[in-house]
């Protein structure tokens, strides 16, 4: 299994921006509370769904998922139309869950680094194309030529890792950019798309440099004040002054509050965002609405457009592409733009779909937990979905020749030592090969194959992309990719 420095990856997908100079003063705290407190009434005014149907779902879903609570928020048109808390803030006190209280969002939190990033390339202080290095001196040469692009579409070449717990002092984000050196890299810059949080780590040291101020404090003006997002904050300290849901983890099958809470200055723009679904509505509305939000233009729409293009495939039969900070794929003949997050005692799920102007906000307080038969469920409330996709058949089986199987054969890694995985050829197939564990793979497809869990349930499938020889260069299983190593 590919090796990060903490139990926890920083997860994968959504968008939005803008930059200071577009908007207006941001609405105060007691506007924020009465248009929660409204947001219900305003629902009712007009033609809606039966969200009752959220509920039970919903609350279905955090049973299962062993999760003590959650907030959703449902956006249409330009107003919220569903907001809500369910279960408990901490297991330890039984609070309830209400839509205003602050969760950690794990990597939607890079929807925010990339939207600061674009609005400073747009106000000239930046440009996407070039090296970083042009703004932030001392890098290695190697990361120093990488661009703002390569680095917000996950097309740098870097290698996965998240860190949960660090320093908390400002400084450390600078820290540990220029303490990166060549050995982030597992593939040339612009070879090929893989998920890394390193990248948006540089990203945002690179938004320090343009912005001249540190990370945290540039967010805030640049874009959650702006955005009337008066809680959302990337500092603990800030955090815990507002209502906060504490972040949880299983132990002994049951969910325990993580402490200490982790944290890690130099991690922060690649997953550390709090904030509440409500205020996510805010920045949600924005984004679906070509920035308009409290009818008046609150976000660049070029900005939107520049986010949300899409910039590199994904591996997949779904065909999803990145754009900077987000995913963008086609669901039962919809355009959907989303990410979600998971981090440390926490999980989210931002989904948009602009053409619709709809979005769905979920954040729970168990890691990686983000509810997807909830969001699967409001979105059947708000869109006019296609037919649903089919149930998946099993896929014969390809026949392969020897010299086909050894095209494929290898050993795919990010960091180059023991750790990554092996494609064998035994018995006259192929198997792959994780420690002392082997599972057959078998291929179903041009340079596709599946894999069957070892816990059961639908395989996974595994993509290869080939080199100029006709050998598999990489080895792709979820969105990140490993290099062949020999």
């Amino acid at each position: 299994m590919l090796r990060v420095t903490v139990r926890f990856a920083l997860a994968s997908l959504v968008v939005v921006a803008a930059f200071a100079g577009l908007f207006a003063t941001a609405p105060s705290a007691n506007e924020l509370a009465r248009r929660a407190r409204s947001a219900p009434q305003a629902a009712q005014a007009a033609p809606a769904p039966d969200f009752s149907a959220i509920d039970a779902v919903a609350l279905q879903e955090l049973k299962d998922a062993n999760t003590p609570g959650a907030a959703i928020a449902l956006v249409r048109d330009d107003r919220v139309v569903y907001l809500k808390g369910y279960g408990s803030a901490g297991v330890d006190t039984g609070a309830p869950v209400t839509p205003d209280m602050l969760f950690r969002l794990g990597s939607t939190t890079k929807m925010f680094t990339a939207a600061a990033v674009v609005s400073l390339a747009e106000e000239g202080k930046l440009k996407l194309d070039e090296p970083v290095d042009r703004l932030v001196p001392g890098l290695d040469p190697s990361i120093g030529r990488l661009t703002a692009h390569q680095l917000l579409s996950h097309s740098a070449g870097l290698r996965d890792d998240a860190v949960m717990n660090g320093p908390h002092d400002d400084p450390a984000l600078a820290a540990g950019v220029l303490a990166m050196t060549r050995d982030m890299f597992f593939a040339e810059p612009g070879r090929v798309f893989s998920y890394s949080n390193p990248g948006f780590w540089i990203a945002g040291r690179l938004a320090e440099m343009a912005d001249g101020r540190p990370y945290g404090d540039l967010m805030v003006a640049r874009l959650f004040k702006p955005l009337g997002m008066a809680r959302t904050t990337l500092r603990p300290t800030m955090a815990m002054t507002w209502p906060l849901a504490q972040g949880h983890d299983l132990a002994g099958g049951k969910p325990v509050v993580i402490r200490p809470a982790a944290d890690n200055v130099a991690n922060w723009p690649a997953g550390s965002i709090f904030s509440s679904a409500e205020e996510m509505a805010r920045f949600v509305i924005a984004f679906v609405n070509e920035g308009r939000l409290d009818g008046r233009q609150a976000l660049s729409p070029s900005l939107i457009r520049t986010l949300s293009t899409p910039r590199v495939d994904q591996p997949g039969a779904a065909q999803p592409k990145y754009g900077y900070g987000l995913t963008i794929v086609t669901r039962r003949g919809i355009r959907v733009v989303e990410h979600g997050g998971s981090r440390a005692g926490y999980g989210s799920s931002i989904t948009m779909v602009p053409d619709h102007k709809v979005g769905i906000i979920v954040l729970a307080n168990r890691t990686g937990v983000s509810l997807p038969r909830t969001v699967a469920k409001a979105a059947e409330l708000l869109l006019p979905l296609g037919p649903a996709e089919p149930a998946r058949k099993p896929r014969p089986p390809l026949v392969m020749s020897r010299d086909e199987m050894d095209r494929y054969a290898g050993w795919y890694s990010q960091v180059g030592d023991d750790t990554g995985t092996s494609v064998v050829v035994k018995d006259g197939a192929l198997v792959l090969r994780n420690g002392t564990q082997e599972t057959p793979i078998v291929k179903v497809g041009a340079n596709q194959f599946e894999v069957q869990r070892a816990g059961g349930g639908p395989p996974q499938d595994v993509w290869f992309v080939l080199g100029a020889d006709g050998r598999a260069e990489f080895l792709y299983r979820g969105t990140r990719a490993l290099a062949r190593l020999k």
